[in-house]
């Protein structure tokens, strides 16, 4: 049965890291895989997750299956997160939420829901969009398309060029939009453009699916929210996937959410064992760790504030990196060339370089990240920023 398989070629990003790990230059920098490290390039634990801990190793008292709609209060917890209290009650009636492993599960458990609904669904994904939500919904057995988004030339999101993309879509297509810090390009959708794509979807019949893997790494925690708030208000449908990977540092833990807003009468109990089914036969039960260190932060005022303070002082960082980058560009004369990575936001920008001056960075400067361009700006440094000016300029 298995004799014919042959071995794949690394993941890109993956392998660019086991690269690095191999790599002795002392100056190498890893701006490879999407997580976000401090200035000593350690992923730590937030302190906020490691109270909850301690107390979870004191109460917990069982380890049996959880349902499967998750840890109780974590849906609860992130759709307070994403709509705010009122908007969540508002919107009950119509909605179904279930915990997923990570905001991968919760792309997919989408995903799998829509083609049992519609198996005919064509997704639009954004170019460029995160490397894995092609093969996610291809999976799941749906097709794709792709609307322009960015205008790689000058840097920004191109909000015509994607709109009139759009009006090739057909009613019941899927829209797959990044709900802010765009990946790879850290470009997000300007706050009066929402508008006009909510008013294109309605116009067509269109299903927006929000992907967020990302609240309060570009503003703040309602702020990145807006267009969502903004989407979920005006569709009578809408999907979103939420991760608690990058906001919460749990990343091995895989904690996720998926929530739908249905347009009929019994939404949520349609939605929401349709949804257990499908996760039912695909991982059972979900697992229970990172969302009960995520709902005792949230039920706990002292550890949510804990928590909103070291969220606000990454998202800080991140932001005073960009600054620095740019500003160590100037005295080459690359600040406008590479200027608009101080104005975007998220943990990734998309550098406007070659596949090959990429390569030459790595085997010249040690310096890794993947051909596209895309680059983790939280793998920079106050220390290692000159060096990555410095080798930046040889290229040119």
């Amino acid at each position: 049965m298995f004799a014919h398989l042959t071995p794949l070629p690394a993941d890109p990003i993956l392998g660019l890291s086991a690269l690095s790990k191999a790599d002795t230059n002392p100056k190498k920098v890893d701006l490879g895989v999407g997580v976000y490290k401090d200035d000593n390039g350690k992923t730590v634990i937030l302190g906020a997750v490691q109270a909850a801990y301690e107390h979870m190793v004191e109460t917990e008292g069982s380890k049996v299956y959880i349902p499967p709609v998750g840890w109780p209060g974590f849906t609860d917890a992130c759709q307070e997160l994403v709509f705010g209290e009122a908007m969540k009650a508002d919107l009950a009636p119509h909605m179904a939420a279930i915990q997923t492993p990570g905001g991968c599960g919760a792309l997919r458990l989408g995903f799998d829901l829509v083609h049992q609904a519609a198996p005919e669904t064509t997704v639009w994904v954004s170019n460029p969009t995160w490397a894995n939500h092609v093969p996610t919904l291809q999976a799941a057995g749906l097709s794709h398309k792709v609307y322009d988004y960015y205008d790689r030339e000058n840097s920004t999101v191109d909000v015509d060029a994607m709109l009139a993309s759009l009006e090739g879509a057909k009613a019941g297509d899927l829209v797959l939009l990044h709900a802010c810090c765009h990946n790879p390009t850290g470009a997000d959708l300007p706050a009066d453009a929402w508008g006009s794509i909510i008013e294109l979807m309605t116009k067509k019949g269109l299903v927006p699916f929000l992907d967020m893997a990302y609240q309060g790494f570009a503003a703040g925690l309602s702020e990145d929210a807006a267009g969502v708030r903004q989407v979920f208000e005006a569709m009578p449908e809408a999907v979103l996937s939420y991760s608690c990977s990058k906001n919460f540092g749990l990343y091995r833990e895989r904690t996720g959410c998926l929530m739908v807003k249905g347009s009929q009468k019994d939404a949520t109990a349609a939605l929401t064992t349709n949804l257990a089914k499908i996760a039912r036969t695909n991982y059972s039960m979900p697992p229970a760790h990172g969302a009960a260190l995520v709902t005792t932060i949230m039920q706990n005022e002292a550890l949510k504030q804990d928590w909103m303070d070291e969220l606000a002082a990454m998202r800080k960082r991140i932001n005073s990196l960009r600054a620095s980058f740019v500003n160590a560009l100037s005295p080459y004369g690359l600040d406008n060339r590479f200027g608009a990575v101080a104005g975007q936001t998220g943990m990734f920008s998309l550098l406007n370089l070659t596949p090959e001056q990429v390569q030459q960075l790595r085997a010249e400067r040690s310096i890794y990240f993947p051909d596209n361009g895309r680059i983790n700006v939280a793998g920079m440094t106050e220390a290692n920023i000159p060096y990555l000016a410095e080798s930046l300029s040889s290229l040119f």
